[in-house]
């Protein structure tokens, strides 16, 4: 893991970060729009992220959200966090009400569908996620409520986003997060 990599993650799990998600938000935006997806503040720090476009479950409109992501043979798995607040963001809703979506990696796009993760699957893939990003126990704790676990599975196999254009390949390790790191 990198320097960079590592402070993010300790960065994550800081309280007064969550405060400050609305400018972190903005600015992130901002950055994906000027470099057409590119460039992100978490990629920057060496964390895969995708960028997540759903379908508003009341408005109808085109929704786009930067997500950390765990990559995985096929797919990537997202949590709705949310910050730490009470309530899931309106990404998950959106993806509950339709599962059909876009993810947006390193410029490329690829369609994908959810499927929420439960039961076994879910007590499985959490203590994965926590040494992955060890911000969502806090994150937990401080909504007060269980938090959603998410894998979007790329659907389309020809032209299909590549787990490792995130620029880490899945590995069973005991290093923290369970990732390799992979030159391009």
């Amino acid at each position: 893991m990198s320097v960079r990599g590592a402070l993010a993650r300790f960065l994550g799990a800081r309280r007064w970060v969550m405060r400050l998600a609305p400018v972190i938000v903005r600015a992130d935006r901002r950055l994906h729009r000027i470099t057409a997806g590119r460039v992100t503040l978490l990629r920057m720090a060496g964390v895969p992220t995708v960028r997540l476009t759903t379908v508003g479950r009341r408005s109808g409109i085109r929704r786009e959200t930067q997500l950390l992501c765990l990559p995985l043979p096929g797919a990537v798995v997202v949590v709705g966090s949310n910050w730490g607040r009470p309530r899931d963001p309106g990404w998950v809703h959106n993806l509950r009400a339709c599962p059909d979506a876009t993810v947006t990696i390193g410029g490329r796009t690829t369609p994908v569908r959810a499927r929420e993760v439960t039961g076994a699957e879910y007590e499985r893939l959490w203590p994965r996620l926590l040494r992955y990003w060890p911000g969502y126990g806090a994150e937990r704790k401080w909504a007060g409520r269980r938090l959603p676990v998410l894998v979007l599975d790329f659907v389309s196999p020809r032209g299909a986003a590549d787990p490792r254009s995130v620029d880490v390949a899945v590995a069973d390790d005991p290093r923290p997060g369970g990732v390799e790191r992979r030159n391009p």
